[in-house]
């Protein structure tokens, strides 16, 4: 027997230590492991009948006083094994779990998550890795076909035993009950950054033994997200094929080979995510449902991404952290099949900015239905003169969002690194408006992160609100900060220019002067604060 099979069979026999007079095993036991159980203790008769005593009195337990359809409303708030926990210390709600009609269990759920500064250990991650695929077993298995799953999501990790589990128990019960929104999020037991070659591939065909195992589960998925896989030519599409009711598919550090070609068709897909990889193109062939669409850092030195039959597509996400060597983008050959766009969202991690400003008669076609701009992590000092063409060429355009921010945790730092790979200095991208006297009527805001009271941007601002007729707000923020750029290195330090985001209310008053207006600008004060590890992938790639 495996550690995880001895784990669960001794729950029975284990007894269940908790505030109850009753000697008998409590239901919750069935679903939570002894070692995943909140700590309760052994507690005497007397010293049990007092607690429940006072829960009586309204002194002590007000949790499990409240309403079942509340207490549901509760713990279908948090992940699943968290409301488990609760669940075990209350001898009311022990018959909750089944009721649930929305179940999120997470591998990365282990005993003590919630404290941020905890490191946990990779044992510690499989070890909940069993628990969700026992606890996923119990609850599918245990429940009432007549109550209907809302909303099932799983995470996990690709192991063939716990993986089997989850999959035949979601396949079951998509079988016996009516199960909505169904999710994977499939991690590995390597993190990306110890991955060899090898690994990817062996990742990438454990996980299609796992579909081939369990077809009807994928059958009836509607949302996908795999991490850390190398797949042959044809894998995803017929991964795809098998997941006939997929909406959403995201692939992080995912591909079919080095300079391969992924192709995409499928009748329900909305929403696509990739996440690095190796693909020197992704073909969106015919996606007649798609709306969604982001790329993060693509490997190819020609457009990322082709666009077939998408017709419903109206928001893209491009971010890239873009070397000297790279191709810079033409929006108007990019886009040239696809003119449904509303909004755009450029992200250029404080590095080369990697579109070219071109003529409207060219991109009006593509940008005709656009209605929000975002342009993220711009290099800090640089002329945004050029972002114009976007005005001049998006008459829809009702709000346009920039951020300035050298931010030091992303970026390359050291300068042999940066010299060898091609990375850019700041250079001003070269711009001259096609019509200078140009109107635009229906842009009523603009955003400014980072913004500092310089001679560049007093005349941008001013710029836009010459152009922009019926601006109705400006909003003026100071320089985003991270709580991870404050671990950095001395030297990376000394690099920081102190803000001078004018704070009192007399510098207020001088920079709407300086600008003419004083209706529209608002100044914000809010600091906003990053983790980086929220944008890495959380907990579960740290299983490795």
């Amino acid at each position: 027997m495996n550690i995880a099979g001895a784990e669960y069979s001794n729950k029975a026999s284990s007894g269940v230590r908790h505030c109850h007079r009753s000697n008998k095993v409590d239901p919750i036991s069935a679903y939570l492991p002894t070692s995943l159980r909140p700590v309760v203790g052994p507690i005497s008769h007397n010293k049990a009948t007092r607690i429940e005593d006072a829960a009586d009195d309204g002194d002590g337990d007000r949790l499990s006083k409240l309403p079942n359809d509340l207490l549901l409303n509760i713990l279908e708030r948090v992940d699943t094994l968290d409301a488990l926990r609760a669940c075990f210390l209350s001898k009311q709600m022990l018959k909750l779990p089944t009721l649930l009609s929305q179940l999120f269990l997470s591998a990365g759920s282990i005993p003590g998550h919630h404290d941020s500064a905890r490191v946990f250990r990779p044992s510690e991650v499989l070890r909940t890795n069993r628990a969700v695929a026992h606890v996923t077993d119990n609850i599918l298995s245990t429940r009432s076909p007549e109550i209907t799953i809302s909303k099932l999501k799983i995470k996990f990790v690709l192991t063939q035993h716990e993986s089997l589990t989850i999959g035949k128990s979601v396949a079951r019960a998509m079988a016996i009950q009516k199960v909505g929104a169904a999710e994977f999020e499939v991690t590995t037991d390597k993190a990306y950054k110890i991955c060899s070659p090898a690994d990817f591939l062996h990742f990438g065909k454990q996980f299609n033994d796992f579909v081939g195992a369990c077809p009807d589960a994928f059958a009836g998925l509607t949302r996908l997200w795999l991490r850390n896989m190398r797949f042959g030519e044809f894998d995803i599409p017929n991964i795809l094929s098998t997941c006939k009711l997929l909406e959403s598919l995201r692939l992080s550090h995912c591909d079919s080979g080095i300079h391969s070609v992924l192709q995409v068709e499928h009748a329900q897909l909305a929403e696509l995510e990739i996440d690095q990889g190796k693909f020197e193109r992704v073909e969106l062939i015919c996606l007649p449902k798609l709306q969604r669409v982001r790329y993060n850092n693509w490997c190819s030195y020609e457009d990322p991404l082709y666009f077939g039959f998408a017709p419903q597509l109206s928001k893209l996400i491009l971010t890239k952290t873009a070397v000297r060597s790279q191709k810079t983008l033409e929006l108007s050959q990019l886009l040239a099949n696809v003119s449904s766009i509303s909004d755009l969202h450029l992200d250029f991690r404080s590095e080369k900015i990697w579109v070219l400003p071109e003529c409207p008669k060219l991109l009006t076609p593509v940008l005709s239905k656009l209605q929000h701009v975002n342009l993220d992590h711009l290099p800090e000092g640089c002329d945004l003169a050029w972002t114009m063409f976007i005005l001049e060429a998006a008459p829809s355009l009702k709000e346009l969002c920039i951020t300035l921010w050298d931010h030091w945790c992303i970026m390359a730092t050291d300068n042999e690194f940066r010299k060898k790979y091609g990375f850019c200095e700041k250079i001003d991208m070269k711009w001259k408006p096609y019509a200078p006297d140009f109107k635009h009527k229906n842009l009523a805001k603009l955003t400014i992160y980072g913004f500092q009271p310089d001679d560049n941007l007093l005349r941008y601002i001013r710029s836009v609100m010459e152009h922009a007729v019926n601006m109705a707000e400006i909003s003026l923020h100071d320089r985003k900060v991270c709580v991870s750029c404050s671990d950095l290195d001395s030297e990376i330090k000394d690099k920081f220019c102190t803000s001078r985001y004018p704070r009192t209310a007399e510098k207020r008053k001088q920079t709407t002067e300086e600008l003419g207006s004083l209706a529209m600008i608002h100044f914000r004060f809010f600091v906003y604060m990053t983790s980086l590890a929220l944008v890495q992938g959380g907990a579960l790639e740290g299983a490795s």
